[in-house]
């Protein structure tokens, strides 16, 4: 499981930053790729990756701010174009009107796509569990933003324990049937009497990881909740230290408040995106330290750089 980000700007792009998306590779888990927001140039982001865009099977939109979402119907089409390659259906998350956006783009431009989207669209009644597989579960809660605004929590379902295969055939278990049952949990009987007790060959089952993908937000108690233990807090950093005001005038956070959000929910790691343009250079560095004095693992991301979990 990584985390990509394609674009870490705030509001308008930059020579440095896109706008708002990131990829969360879930290749070895369901060889899929799942998209957390998509603006102007996601496409292009991509490009610079070794994404393919056929790998994207789910989108999720935080708000419908264009630096969030304008990179839709590129994406969408340029999805179409690989015609050397299966077209499979695409599940597209996010609050009302997503649905009227990206078709009316369609529409508009003439666009037709060989493959299906499936809309889920949501308000702030219809939060909590949006999203469940036999290996994921995904949940939305409502931020504090200057428009109606999500952000999404992530649960790997936690994994079977694995199966000691060395061990299993120094105890004398032939290859076969017997392995199958007690990877199964089945004790079973060995023809010279032996008996083998499955839990003494699988190892305790592994938690799974918890991913928290913010959209933008003032600090808000839903935040905490929403990254309550997580292995990844991906939270807003628009304004520094100090901008406390602005920050919450605009609808935003600081770093400050971020790293604050973070200790609060006990993360375990702290990634800063969504930054402002004004801030180049020993800006950056200057906001990672600052944000560490409060929460130590937090670290300011970059376009293109990926995080592995």
């Amino acid at each position: 499981m990584d985390i990509q980000f394609l674009g870490t700007g705030a509001g308008q792009p930059s020579k440095q930053r896109n706008v708002s998306s990131l990829a969360l590779k879930l290749l070895d888990e369901i060889n899929e790729i799942w998209l957390f927001d998509c603006g102007e140039g996601t496409q292009h982001q991509i490009l610079q990756t070794t994404i393919k865009p056929r790998k994207v099977q789910k989108i999720f939109i935080t708000h419908l701010h264009g630096d969030h979402i304008l990179g839709l119907p590129g994406f969408l089409s340029s999805r179409s174009f690989q015609a050397n390659e299966e077209q499979t259906d695409l599940d597209l998350y996010g609050p009302v009107g997503i649905k009227s956006f990206v078709m009316t783009s369609l529409r508009v431009t003439g666009t037709r796509l060989p493959y299906h989207i499936n809309f889920y669209e949501f308000d702030k009644n219809s939060l909590g569990k949006i999203m469940e597989t036999d290996k994921f579960v995904v949940y939305a809660e409502e931020l504090d933003h200057s428009i109606f605004c999500v952000g999404y929590r992530v649960m790997q379902k936690d994994l079977e324990g694995t199966l000691d295969a060395e061990a299993l055939k120094a105890a004398g278990v032939p290859f076969g049937p017997l392995f199958g049952k007690v990877k199964n949990g089945e004790d079973v009987i060995l023809e010279d009497g032996t008996k083998i007790v499955a839990k003494d060959y699988i190892s305790e089952p592994k938690k799974g990881k918890v991913v928290t993908i913010l959209g933008d937000t003032r600090k808000t108690d839903a935040s905490v909740r929403l990254g309550l233990g997580a292995d990844v807090l991906v939270h807003e950093s628009t304004y520094g230290k100090g901008d406390e005001k602005m920050a919450a005038r605009h609808g935003h956070s600081t770093n400050i408040q971020a790293a604050q959000v973070a200790k609060a929910a006990s993360a375990k790691q702290l990634l800063l995106n969504h930054v402002s343009a004004r801030f180049l250079g020993r800006d950056i560095t200057q906001l990672a330290k600052d944000a560490q004095k409060i929460f130590e693992n937090s670290h300011v991301v970059k376009d293109l750089e990926e995080i592995k979990l």
